[in-house]
């Protein structure tokens, strides 16, 4: 039975797709905020990105434990709740004219730690809502919104700053919170409470979410591909703005335009993952995606203006559609791999790994594109994105068609490790 016809994962999807808009919104109208209401320096305004991604490094691990120890949909709603909640305050402090720049990055930091514990809980209540055998097109069909979040977020969230400003943009952003949460709140689907075995120190508990991750043979494949492709895109991110503007000369409508075409390809690819998944193979799809669509881009340096430009958006494109394949599938793996008392601590792990090596991706961007210019640096980062794929394609996962089912007895040496 397809999962449009399950109301209870619906209800997921709803929520999940309002509470990605209203985040992607946050990331566009506050910076905005910032700049135009509070006059914020250069300075300033690193500090205010930097705060709404952070709190992965900061909490990530410790997310991991308190979500294993506790159901997950309760997590999600209070998050949903308090985001709303420092949403209304940041309306209210502006209307009140009491909002100073450390006021305003403090909300910020703990909207971003509201943030990483939804998401952390999100991915791990995934498997209780469709079950195991429906998460490739579970994971599809939330990965499609991601997409859709991360295009038309910013968009509306600009849009809405430019039609009505920035404060009623926010207040708009806290509504989808409370929303999600309503969503959230009917879902009736029985999730078990985590068994109240003998509590252990959180450190050992941190330890062992990331000695799953990094010991397990599969684990470790995914978790590398997906940080050596997110080191090397942080490293390639700033200087494709550089090489759109500076070196092609483009408009700021040409410049959005070819940027925009990543959304379509996500929507694409998430629109397309449990097709080529039941066509190729769950695992052959995800790594075969990857092989095939990412060393597009090594065209990206050759790109100029006029029909050139080309170089820029067919690989902009193809690159996001083939790493949404790769994501839904890699995620589906995880999730049916980790046993389900691990399943936070993996998330958790995962993402810190993965998502805390970008700003040391970005900072090396930097330094290359002062060392080699801006489509030297560009070249480095296609080629290192590329070489990601080698940790699916030398590992295990390469001669498999499928995971093994759950009732098959894979082999002592095929068998995810437990610890």
């Amino acid at each position: 039975m397809s999962l449009l016809k399950n109301p209870e994962f619906r209800l997921f999807w709803g929520a999940q797709t309002v509470s990605m808009i209203g985040t992607n919104m946050t990331r566009v109208a506050i910076p905005l905020l910032a700049a135009g209401a509070l006059s914020a320096t250069p300075f300033q305004m690193g500090l205010l990105q930097a705060a709404q991604t952070v709190a992965f490094l900061l909490v990530g691990l410790p997310a991991g434990v308190f979500v294993d120890r506790s159901r997950r949909r309760p997590i999600l709603i209070v998050c949903d709740l308090l985001r709303a909640l420092l949403m209304a305050a940041i309306v209210l402090g502006f209307l009140l004219d009491l909002v100073t720049f450390p006021a305003l990055l403090a909300v910020t930091l703990l909207v971003g730690l509201a943030t990483a514990f939804f998401e952390i809980a999100y991915q791990s209540y995934i498997p209780v809502v469709v079950g195991r055998d429906h998460l490739v097109e579970g994971n599809a069909r939330l990965e499609s919104t991601n997409a859709v979040s991360r295009l038309a977020g910013p968009t509306l969230g600009g849009g809405l700053v430019q039609l009505v400003g920035a404060v009623a943009t926010v207040s708009v952003q806290a509504a989808t919170h409370v929303v999600s949460a309503l969503l959230l709140s009917r879902i009736r689907t029985p999730e078990a409470v985590p068994e109240r075995t003998e509590r252990r120190r959180m450190g050992a508990e941190i330890r062992e979410g990331l000695r799953f991750v990094l010991r397990e043979p599969v684990f470790r494949a995914i978790t590398g591909s997906a940080a050596t492709y997110n080191f090397f895109y942080a490293v390639s991110l700033p200087l494709v703005m550089l090489l759109l503007v500076d070196e092609m000369e483009l408009s700021g409508t040409a410049v959005g335009v070819l940027m925009a075409v990543s959304g379509v390809g996500g929507v694409l690819g998430a629109s397309f993952a449990g097709r080529l998944a039941r066509r190729f193979g769950q695992v052959r799809a995800m790594w075969t995606a990857y092989l095939l669509t990412v060393p597009t881009a090594l065209f990206i340096p050759f790109a100029e203006s006029g029909w050139k430009s080309l170089l820029f958006a067919v690989p902009w494109f193809v690159m996001s559609f083939g790493i949404v394949v790769y994501n839904v599938g890699q995620v589906s793996i995880r999730q049916q791999l980790c046993p389900p008392e691990l399943l936070g601590r993996m998330n958790a792990s995962v993402r810190f790994l993965v998502w805390g090596i970008l700003p040391l991706g970005s900072v090396t961007g930097g330094a290359l594109g002062e060392w080699l210019g801006i489509r030297g640096a560009l070249l480095v980062g296609g080629a290192g994105m590329s070489a990601g794929v080698l940790w699916l394609v030398l590992s295990r996962l390469r001669p498999l068609r499928d995971l093994p089912a759950p009732e098959e007895s894979p082999s002592a040496d095929d068998a995810p490790l437990r610890t």
